[in-house]
């Protein structure tokens, strides 16, 4: 079967959480030992890097659309207009497009995966024009596929509780966690202390992953730092871009005693976020709202102990093997801090065993193996 698959949205290092969704799900489906061919259709950002991940596996094509994903009206007309034209030149028997948006019209079946419906939920994350645009283009994927794939129980309830489509139709389908996260780096401890060094981080600190959407919390989480700083010696590390919700991040920095104490950074290799996940005493994620939430399951595998919130997709992944607040309020985080950092140590060691054995259930080969299963059968029928 030749199985093609729309990357146009992928502007590497920009979109998050669906970029190391498809990179490492492509990888999965690549990696199958199956008759199949991928199809990439890319862009002009993501060819090369797309190459290189996949450059082993002989049964992967690469169609380069001229766009970039960076001029958005530019590549929502590729998309719609001239990827079905190419994808049925290319003789695919099914078309796959892991990224929220699909063409409307094509001959051939179609799968779209919706990752969540955060502009829904949480309005303020975006600009109006922004959710309008998004927002046609969602149900007009949704309508226009033959299958929709998720990512958690949670947002598929999400997509019916918003009538995007019909239970039959959505697939849920979880992510995977790479199980390098809990091997050692190389290099002694002093060594990896200098690593540390040299991205302005000292031990002991506490770790969070997340660009600052509002409905990411960090700034409540700055607010519950500023007190349990008072009581331990800890740095903050902060890792993310900048977004809708910085100005509550920048707000409460100014209103914390030593805000030295907060280390802001952006872009780090997956080496540096490694070494940041296992160094860290506690790793806390205070969203209210996650389509999956894969830094849970990352600092759960890198051996962290993780504190986040009971809502959204969250308890699907962390189980019984995190600590959890009902909601992300500064003294409801700084409760739970002060809880995690005085468990004996027996304690902490039986709990981080449990958390890594739960993260080693969540695997990316499997995440590829039932994402092709659901386009052989629309394919198929």
């Amino acid at each position: 079967m030749r199985i093609g698959i729309n990357t146009l949205f992928l502007v590497p290092g920009d979109v998050g959480g669906t970029e190391v969704y498809l990179r490492n799900t492509l990888s999965a489906m690549a990696a199958l030992e199956t008759e199949d061919t991928l199809v990439l259709f890319t862009n002009r950002e993501n060819d090369n890097l797309l190459r290189q991940d996949l450059a082993e596996y002989p049964k992967v094509e690469f169609h380069q659309l001229p766009c970039r994903a960076t001029i958005r009206p530019v590549r929502i007309v590729i998309e719609q207009f001239l990827l079905p034209f190419v994808a049925s030149k290319q003789s695919v028997d099914v078309l796959w497009s892991p990224g929220y948006t699909a063409p409307a019209i094509c001959r051939i079946p179609q799968a779209v995966t919706i990752h969540d419906l955060q502009y829904k939920s949480h309005p303020e994350d975006m600009k109006f024009s922004e959710r309008l645009m998004l927002d046609v283009l969602v149900r007009t994927a949704c309508r226009s596929c033959d299958a929709v794939i998720t990512i958690s129980t949670f947002s598929k309830q999400e997509i019916l509780r918003y009538g995007f489509a019909k239970d039959e139709k959505i697939h849920a389908i979880p992510e995977g966690v790479a199980e390098h996260f809990s091997a050692d780096l190389p290099g002694s401890e002093n060594e990896k202390t200098k690593k540390l060094a040299g991205v302005g981080v000292q031990k002991p600190y506490l770790l969070c992953v997340a660009h600052t959407y509002p409905h990411k919390n960090v700034d409540k989480l700055v607010d519950a730092f500023s007190v349990f700083s008072k009581t331990f010696p800890h740095q903050l590390v902060l890792v993310g871009k900048a977004r809708r919700g910085e100005d509550k991040v920048t707000e409460s920095l100014k209103k914390n005693e030593d805000s030295s104490k907060v280390i802001r950074l952006s872009s780090l290799s997956e080496a540096e976020l490694k070494l940041l996940y296992q160094g860290a005493d506690v790793f806390i994620l205070p969203s209210s709202y996650e389509g999956f939430g894969l830094p849970v399951l990352e600092a759960m595998m890198a051996g962290a102990p993780v504190i986040t919130s009971r809502m959204a997709s969250l308890p699907e992944l962390g189980g019984e093997c995190v600590e959890y607040v009902d909601t992300p309020s500064p003294e409801n985080l700084c409760k739970a801090m002060n809880k995690v950092m005085t468990l004996p140590p027996k304690q902490r060691r039986e709990w981080l065993t449990k958390a890594r054995e739960r993260a080693r259930s969540f695997t990316w080969k499997r995440t590829g193996e039932l994402t092709l299963r659901v386009l052989r059968d629309i394919a198929n029928k």
